[in-house]
C-alpha cells in the first residue's frame, strides 16, 4: 500500500490550488472580453458601480465542473443556470480546463514523488484534493455577487462535492495514475 507523508500532502495540496487558478486563469484568457461587454456585465456594472467580470468568468468556472448558478431575483423568484453549451452559450471545450489542469497536476505531482507504481501514481493524484477543494470554497464564495437585492453564484454544494471533491479525486487520480503508468514502461 501506498504511504503518504505530510510533505507530499503540503506539495499535493499546493498543486491542486495552482491547478485551480491556472483552470481559472485559462478560462479567464478566453472569456473575459466577450463577458466585459455582456448585457448581464453592463447591468451589474450599472447597479453596483463595478463591473463583474472576474465574478462572471467564476461563474463560467464553476460551470466548467457541471456546477450550476443560482439566481435569486426578488420579483423573479430563483432560479438555477449555466453558461457552457446551448444556443447563446460559450463553447463546450471549456469543460476540459479543469480537467486537464487536474490531470497535468496529478502527473506532475506523481512525477515528483517518482510514482512508478499504478496505486502510489494514483496516491500522489489524490493528494491535490486539500488544495482544489479549499480554492474551491474560497472561489464560491468570492464569485457570488450581491446587487440591489439579487444574489448570484454558484450552488456551494455542488460546488463542495463535484469541485472540490470528485473533480480532483477522478482526473488528479488518473493524472498520477497515468504518470506512474508511462513511468512504469520505461
Amino acid at each position: 500500500m501506498a504511504s503518504i507523508d505530510p510533505r507530499s500532502i503540503a506539495t499535493g495540496s499546493l498543486v491542486g490550488t495552482l491547478s485551480w487558478l491556472v483552470g481559472y486563469a485559462i478560462t479567464y484568457l478566453l472569456i473575459a472580453p466577450n463577458l466585459r461587454e455582456s448585457p448581464l456585465n453592463r447591468i451589474i456594472e450599472t447597479l453596483d458601480g463595478a463591473p463583474a467580470t472576474h465574478e462572471l468568468v467564476g461563474w463560467v468556472f464553476f460551470n466548467a465542473h457541471f456546477v450550476d448558478i443560482v439566481l435569486n431575483i426578488p420579483i423573479l423568484g430563483s432560479q438555477t443556470t449555466g453558461y457552457i453549451g446551448g444556443d447563446n452559450g460559450f463553447t463546450t471545450a471549456l469543460y476540459l480546463v479543469p480537467m486537464l489542469s487536474l490531470l497535468v497536476g496529478g502527473a506532475l505531482v506523481a512525477r515528483q514523488q517518482d510514482a512508478t507504481a499504478p496505486v502510489s501514481g494514483g496516491v500522489a493524484g489524490l493528494t491535490l484534493l486539500p488544495g482544489y477543494l479549499v480554492v474551491t470554497i474560497l472561489g464560491g464564495l468570492l464569485v457570488e455577487i450581491s446587487v440591489s437585492g439579487a444574489t448570484g453564484g454558484p450552488d456551494l454544494t455542488a460546488a463542495v462535492i463535484l469541485a472540490g471533491i470528485l473533480y480532483p479525486t477522478v482526473f488528479a487520480g488518473i493524472g498520477g495514475l497515468g504518470w506512474s503508468v508511462v513511468e512504469n514502461k520505461r
